[in-house]
């Protein structure tokens, strides 16, 4: 069953980390990284631009509106996800713990309601 592994953080913090190689990745990222490829459970996963770079876009009676940066103010944004292929919930909960971001923030585990191609 696929699960995204959606990593909350205190975007300042994440801004303020620093790149160890020429990967952009810390060695405990990169070590988590290669676990879950030799696992084989890691179907994909990136890195998230800040918020200050984003839009929210919302469609209603009045037409499109669009706002930057998040839709909420949150005291964690989100950074960045994984994707992952694994037996069911207990194993998925068991790959966020693993997450180097889980000791300063919060993954969040959600399953994926396939989509169906007509």
């Amino acid at each position: 069953m696929k699960y995204l592994l959606l990593i909350h953080g205190d975007e300042s913090k994440m801004s303020a980390a620093t790149v160890v190689d020429e990967t952009g990745m810390s060695p405990d990222y990169h070590a988590y990284n290669n676990a879950m490829a030799k696992a084989g459970v890691l179907l994909g996963g990136e890195r998230l631009r800040p918020t200050k770079e984003a839009a929210s876009v919302r469609v209603g009676e009045d037409g499109t509106q669009v706002l930057d940066g998040p839709y909420a103010e949150t005291r964690e944004q989100l950074g960045g996800y994984y994707m992952i292929d694994v037996s069911g919930i207990d194993e998925a909960v068991q790959w966020a713990a693993r997450c180097p971001a889980a000791r300063l923030g919060t993954i969040e585990v959600r399953p994926i309601w396939p989509t169906r191609a007509e």
